[in-house]
């Protein structure tokens, strides 16, 4: 199935957020099973990820890569610049990510908006079309003393 997801970009592009697609297996029933197949959906494309980075690691010493002053420009609003080449060959543990995506909801890490409305419980049950717009909000804590 595909989910039309919300995306913040990172930098203060005028059109910061953007709508991507991504597949997941089966039709979640639950906000509990929305968050597991959204990890298990990015878990796997982090790992891919991973996979084909180890070649382009090793090609890379012998390739001069440029960069346009454009595309550092736009890395820079992100705040790193890098040739896209991920140094680490760990992959993601898909059994730790599961577990941290459901606590974080659980503390109010994140947040999420099915059309407009949120999602409170992971008991909660949804019913998602195709047509359904998804957001994920990372709350920010704010920084300060407790008294």
């Amino acid at each position: 199935m595909k989910l039309r997801v919300n995306v913040k970009s990172m930098g203060k592009k005028p059109k910061a957020v953007t709508e991507t697609i991504c597949t997941i297996a089966g039709r979640p029933k639950t906000v509990k099973e929305l968050i597991l197949a959204v990890v298990d959906s990015q878990v796997e494309e982090y790992n891919q990820r991973v996979e084909a980075s180890k070649g382009q690691l090793e090609a890379y010493p012998k390739v001069l890569s440029c960069l346009t002053k454009e595309f550092i420009d736009q890395q820079a609003e992100g705040g790193r610049i890098s040739f896209g080449i991920n140094y680490g060959d760990r992959k993601a543990d898909l059994k730790a990510a599961r577990e941290n995506g459901i606590q974080c909801f659980e503390d109010g890490i994140y947040r999420i908006f099915m059309d407009g409305q949120p999602l409170e419980a992971l008991e909660d049950t949804v019913e998602i079309t195709e047509e359904n717009v998804f957001t994920f909000v990372r709350l920010t804590m704010l920084a300060g003393r407790m008294w």
